[in-house]
This record gives structure tokens, C-alpha cells and sequence, in this order.
């Protein structure tokens, strides 16, 4: 589903104040080396993810005259922090970074995505899979390049089931059950359910299945909200009730809700929504924790999806060497040479645990046993059917969803007058909206 807009005629309003200043004083940049900005490493905190970081930019300049430095982010300050957005509209943009679905329209309507296509290898676009490929598709054209696929799912302590006399029969299939098994683990240390509850792109994305899978949408075709609905309203209601009931926190502890070793193996949460990154977290840094992993529960009359989040690699179309950045994208994750689908392999199945968004590197793990048994294969075969990648909306949607979600959970306004509220600014936007297709 989308909204088609004719053609890229003009930036739209949050694209325009992105490059603000970025023409005309920007500081001199050394065509000679691009900058890798990312919030894995060096020094990141999880050695794994910041070994691999490391070792790719290694492995590009032992073999290319233009160098890759890299730089660290913190995950908060780079996710929901004003770094990235900031540095672009001073023109210091790096010249290549991560970005999600979420904020693709911000930076390709701010005309500061490099085009990939023309560095990329025959059959290389055949390679991905397409559900993830698309929302880095303009005009068919390629502007990032995913590193992962990550779905989400509802992971349990196995221990706190245990000491409720429960067992993997008292898991829950329907929203009715989730709430009523979040009251009973809930305890004076531990809450029962854990969703995200900080703002941002990431609390959208951790609810956008439960506004599918009431048949809700954001938008309709002939672009316009689809938001005010009873879908919308049941979705907002859950979140609502999680927290009205007491049995789901008003706060999350570490990083947000994404964060399986400070809410969920520390005990802060019995269950808690999560991508598939929590099962390399809790290896290496909770080996000895018990969880298991179901698929979210549906409403009554609902069909289980879930989300795909998917990090990529983009190229600044604004940068010292944008020809050099696309072509380091291209090599590092677009490539049929063996060593870069180990790479690859390595990535979604040893530094992080993910589904790899190549098909290549997918029979490569498969080889390996990444998915033979234990969590990873219950995503691989419960969890990933009938997934749906995460929306690309301009900032001034999601801004509007965020609002109302934020409204709702927390603020405990009524779901129907929120839902109305954020359609109405949904489709003020759109009547004036030009950029590429959201989708």
C-alpha cells in the first residue's frame, strides 16, 4: 500500500530544513576518506557487533585509496538524539550511514541519499528480498541497502512462568490473554508486559502490528488517513490498557524497549515485545538467562503479523566523495564476491542474530544450522510468515502517530479522540505533500 506522488518536484517541509545551510558553508571535506557514522562500534557495547564494524572498515582500506573512518554514536543519541540531523544541516553530513524505514523520506526528500544502482553488480538487486528492498526503492531506483531483517515477537522468562505455576500452555493467543497473563506476572518487582514507551521512531514500529492486525491502516490509497478508525482506536486501547492496568511499565529501563538485557533478563519485565537482536544480546551478555519466544497474539478475528525492521547502508549524495561512499555501500553489503556474503552471514547470525535480507547469505546460514533450532528457528517458521516490513512516512505523519500513541498510553486520552486528532494533521499534510511515494 502507498501514495503516489507524480514525481519528486519539490522538498518537502522537514526534507528542506534537513539541508538548511548545507549549500554554500560547508566545511572542507578530504575526497580522499568517507565517514562511516553507526552506533556499533568502536567502542560500542556489544563486542561482536563492534568487531565486525571494525574489521569491515579494515578490510575496505587494505584494499582502496579512499579510507573509511568510522565514527560511534551512542544508540540513543544516534536513534532519537539530533547528531545526524544537525551535522546535515550544518553540511557536515557523513558520507555514509545508517538509516531505517522509518526516516528514509526525511533524507531522500532532502535530496541527501545517494543513488546505489549504478554500483551495484548484475543480479545483485535479485539478491535481496524484496519486502525490504522496497522501501529503499524510488522510481526503481536503489538508495540503501539493507543489513538485516529484523522481526518482532514476544519473548518470555522462563523463570517468571515458573514461579506463576504456569507453563508454555498458558501462553497467550489472543490480547485478552496477554493482558490477563501480564496481571498474574506481574509482581511488586517485576511488571507482567513490557512495550516501548519512550517516543520515537522505534515505539511506532513496535506498535504498528497491533494496528495491522485489527485490519487497521495508517494511510488509504488516494493518499489520504486511514487512521481514524476502529482499528486504530482497539490498537491505542491495548496500549492503554497495558499501562492503566498496572502491568505494564510507564517507564523502560536502558536503551527503551529495545533493550533485552536491562528489562527483560534483569528481571524488569515477565514479557516483553522484541526483535530478534535480544537472542545475540542475551548470548553474550546473559548466557545463563531462560526465555522462550512466540509469536505476538492477535484480537479476536485478527491474523498474527508482525513487523520487519531493517537497518541499511546509505551513501550521502552531499558528501566529499559521494561516488566513493555508493561504491563502499555496494562492496560492503550488495556484492556476490564469497567473502562478502560471509560477511553477511557473519553479521545476522554471529555479531547480531537477524534474518539476513539476502537470499544468498540466507542459504549460507541455513548451512551453518544458524536456524535449525532454539529461538532463531521459531522466528525463521512462526514468526516471519505474513510479516510486514516497516512503513516509510515523512516525519510529519509519523510525528502525528507518535502523538497519539503517546497520548494514549501515557497520557490517557480517549483512543477515539486522539485517532481523529492525528488523521485530521495526516491529511493536512498530504493535501500539500510532495516527495517520493510513502509507502
Amino acid at each position: 500500500m502507498g501514495v503516489t506522488i507524480s514525481r519528486r518536484t519539490a522538498l518537502c517541509g522537514a526534507g528542506a530544513a534537513l539541508l538548511a545551510g548545507a549549500t554554500g558553508c560547508a566545511p572542507a571535506r578530504d575526497p580522499r576518506e568517507i565517514s562511516l557514522w553507526n552506533f556499533y562500534g568502536p567502542g560500542g557495547q556489544t563486542k561482536s557487533q563492534n568487531d565486525w564494524i571494525i574489521r569491515l572498515a579494515a578490510d575496505w582500506n587494505a584494499t582502496h585509496e579512499v579510507r573509511v573512518r568510522l565514527r560511534y554514536l551512542p544508540n540513543k543519541d544516534y536513534k532519537s538524539g539530533p547528531s545526524l540531523q544537525t551535522a546535515f544541516s550544518a553540511g557536515a553530513g557523513p558520507d555514509v550511514f545508517l538509516l531505517s524505514p522509518g526516516d528514509f523520506l526525511r533524507y531522500y526528500n532532502g535530496g541527501a541519499l545517494a543513488d546505489l544502482t549504478p554500483h551495484l553488480e548484475p543480479g545483485a538487486r535479485e539478491d535481496f528480498r524484496p519486502e525490504v528492498l522496497a522501501t529503499r526503492l524510488v522510481d526503481d531506483r536503489i538508495y540503501g541497502l539493507p543489513m538485516e531483517i529484523e522481526p518482532l515477537a514476544l519473548f518470555y522468562a522462563e523463570d517468571a512462568f515458573e514461579r506463576a505455576g504456569l507453563s508454555e500452555g498458558d501462553l497467550p493467543r489472543t490480547w485478552d490473554d496477554l493482558l490477563g497473563l501480564a496481571e498474574r506476572l506481574t509482581t511488586r518487582d517485576r511488571f507482567g508486559l513490557l512495550l516501548e514507551t519512550n517516543p520515537g521512531y522505534y515505539q511506532n514500529f513496535t506498535w504498528y502490528p497491533w494496528l495491522w492486525m485489527t485490519g487497521g491502516e495508517v494511510l488509504a490509497p488516494g493518499q489520504r488517513s486511514a487512521f481514524d478508525s476502529p482499528a486504530t482506536r482497539r490498537a491505542l486501547g491495548l496500549w492503554q490498557d497495558a499501562v492503566r492496568r498496572g502491568c505494564a511499565p510507564r517507564r523502560v529501563r536502558g536503551e527503551g524497549g529495545n533493550d533485552s538485557i536491562s528489562n527483560l533478563a534483569e528481571g524488569y519485565c515477565a514479557m516483553q515485545q522484541l526483535g530478534i537482536w535480544g537472542i545475540a544480546e542475551m548470548a553474550e551478555q546473559a548466557p545463563g538467562f531462560r526465555y522462550g519466544v512466540v509469536p505476538m497474539p492477535a484480537p479476536p478475528g485478527g491474523t498474527a503479523t508482525t513487523a520487519l525492521g531493517s537497518w541499511a547502508m546509505v551513501a550521502n549524495a552531499r558528501g566529499a566523495n559521494p561516488e566513493a561512499a555508493a561504491e563502499f555501500v555496494a562492496w560492503a553489503l550488495g556484492s556476490s564476491d564469497p567473502a562478502c556474503v560471509e560477511r553477511m552471514r557473519q553479521w545476522n547470525t554471529e555479531a547480531k542474530t537477524n534474518v539476513p535480507p539476502r537470499y544468498s547469505v540466507q542459504r549460507a546460514a541455513e548451512e551453518r544450522g544458524a536456524f535449525d533450532s532454539g529461538p532463531m528457528r521459531v522466528f525463521a517458521e512462526q514468526v516471519m510468515p505474513g510479516a510486514r516490513p516497516e512503513p516509510r512516512y515523512p516525519p510529519e505523519v509519523y510525528r502525528a502517530i507518535s502523538d497519539a500513541l503517546q497520548a494514549c498510553q501515557l497520557g490517557g486520552a480517549d483512543p477515539a479522540a486522539a485517532a481523529a486528532a492525528a488523521s485530521e494533521q495526516i491529511d493536512t499534510f498530504l493535501a500539500g505533500y510532495e516527495g517520493a511515494a510513502i509507502a
